[in-house]
């Protein structure tokens, strides 16, 4: 190579000829973010620029190549055998990569800096709310890294009756944003709620995602959801079991009065229409599953009538057994 082509990679770089591996890959990221073809559309200047950063670093952060380069000089390509520039260099496709991050990733990893390939991660602007998280973003089909913007998630926690009635609530998105949120009555634990632009900023283009919001239901001490169904668990006494009886069980809004079947047994499960979770047009149907209670203390009159009852007992609920 011509001395008047000579480049000084360690001047291109701004970094000093005994700089570390890691302080040549610092001054790589920061260069390349300045001088980035997507930050810079149509400078031939910066794109140029940009090259020049990339074969620098290639040099540079290999460490055989590097060597040669520190001892031979502008002839250091005559003992390697090769031209830089192979990456950032004419005729690259910006366009295969998700994100500027996974370029740069690529780059370091593939240069020897060891990076990790893993893509685009955003920082917790979120604090003790649950953090954001990156939900579709660059890696969006069909997206490019100036359009596409980078949706978020966190958890929100409700109590039962604020995810019953509705609420509004005040979230911290950092210290210097903080937003109301109405939460429409009847939302359901896994469910997602939309705030519309407050999501993550895309580096690229500046543009907002959006930010869903999942329902995480504290726990209740009688209901509880299976799925999308409310259920409930509800203790008789053997006596209610055996002769039927009518009581009042709670559902999420008041009370009702249930009819128990006489016989009815253990986990058999009575469907109450409309006296479940609110829905669109109305409500949903609330599932009571019995559970027969055996009480462990009794009173003398209690304790006679249950020996009463087993000396005169006809029913054998075991009867089938004797057939095996």
């Amino acid at each position: 190579m011509p001395a008047a082509d000579y480049k000084d990679y360690y001047k291109i770089l701004g970094i000093d000829k005994k700089a570390s591996e890691s302080e040549i890959k610092k001054a790589f990221r920061k260069l390349a973010r300045q001088y980035h073809p997507d930050l810079n559309p149509g400078d031939r200047v910066a794109e140029a620029k940009f090259k020049e950063i990339n074969e620098a670093y290639e040099v540079l952060s290999d460490l055989d190549k590097r060597k040669k380069y520190d001892q031979f000089g502008q002839y250091w390509q005559q003992m390697d055998g090769g031209f830089p520039g192979g990456a950032g260099g004419p005729g690259v496709d910006f366009g295969q990569y998700g994100s500027f991050e996974d370029f740069i990733n690529q780059l370091l990893g593939r240069f020897g800096g060891g990076a990790s390939s893993g893509g685009y991660s955003t920082t917790n602007p979120m604090g003790g709310f649950g953090g954001f998280q990156d939900f579709g973003g660059f890696g969006s089909p069909g997206g490019s890294a100036s359009n596409v913007p980078v949706d978020a998630e966190a958890d929100l926690a409700l109590t039962f009756k604020e995810a019953l009635q509705g609420t509004e609530k005040r979230l911290n998105l950092s210290t210097q944003e903080t937003i109301s949120v109405k939460i429409p009555a009847g939302a359901k634990p896994g469910s997602r709620i939309r705030v519309r632009g407050k999501g993550n900023v895309n580096p690229m283009s500046q543009s907002r995602g959006d930010l869903y919001l999942r329902v995480k239901l504290q726990p209740h001490s009688f209901f509880k959801f299976e799925g999308d169904q409310l259920v409930c668990e509800l203790p008789i006494a053997p006596d209610e079991a055996v002769l039927g009886a009518k009581i009042e069980v709670p559902i999420p809004d008041g009370t009702v009065q249930v009819s128990i079947p006489a016989g009815v047994k253990s986990g058999q499960s009575l469907r109450l229409r409309g006296k479940g979770w609110p829905m669109k047009g109305g409500k949903g149907d609330l599932l009571v599953k019995i559970q027969i209670v055996p009480p462990k203390e009794l009173s003398q009159i209690e304790r006679d009538c249950y020996e009463k009852i087993a000396a005169n007992r006809s029913f054998n609920p075991r009867s089938h057994l004797a057939e095996l």
